[in-house]
């Protein structure tokens, strides 16, 4: 093998047709089930690059402006689906993915079930308990959100043994 089989080769080059076909796709399923298109396409453009974006190469990207990009990222670091990053030397911000972004979004917001359960209980004792149809169907809507709460914290415990052994990028954190 000569040296110029060994040297090592460069990256490997993205099929870009398919990362924007990934993308509208994923963004499409996303809106399906509620979350805010533009957002959605914000966060698998930014999830497809290597590199931290900024907000106008964010939106060359998508084909729109850093303005329509603007509202979607404000959407998704307040969801921990994105971190704002400062350019040095510069005005303007790069977004990134942070370690472990379900986990973040999904596991560690549990705060929102307890939302849910506290407003439930005060259903609840508003409905007289369950002693009507209204209050049992209260009652059943906070004791499914405490179900989901204690399941939540389950599914974290497991995933990041999961994550742990499948090695990706470590243990999670909390």
């Amino acid at each position: 093998m000569s040296t110029e089989e060994t040297a090592v080769s460069p990256p490997a080059r993205h099929d870009e047709e398919e990362v924007h076909l990934f993308v509208e796709r994923m963004a499409m399923a996303f809106a399906d089930v509620g979350f805010p298109r533009m957002a959605a396409r914000v966060l698998f453009a930014v999830m497809s690059a290597d590199e931290p974006l900024t907000a106008g190469e964010i939106g060359e990207r998508l084909g729109v402006s850093a303005a329509a990009v603007s509202g979607a990222v404000r959407y998704l670091t307040q969801f921990a689906m994105l971190v704002r990053e400062p350019v040095k030397g510069s005005r303007r911000d790069r977004y990134r993915m942070p370690d472990n972004p379900w986990y973040e979004a999904t596991i560690t917001k549990t705060n929102l079930y307890k939302t849910f359960i506290d407003i439930a209980d005060g259903g609840v004792e508003a409905l007289r308990g369950r002693s009507t149809p209204a209050g049992e169907r209260v009652a059943e809507m906070r004791d499914f959100f405490l179900f989901v709460q204690e399941e939540v914290e389950s599914l974290g415990d497991r995933w990041r043994a999961r994550r742990a052994a499948t090695g990706h990028g470590g243990p999670a954190t909390d």
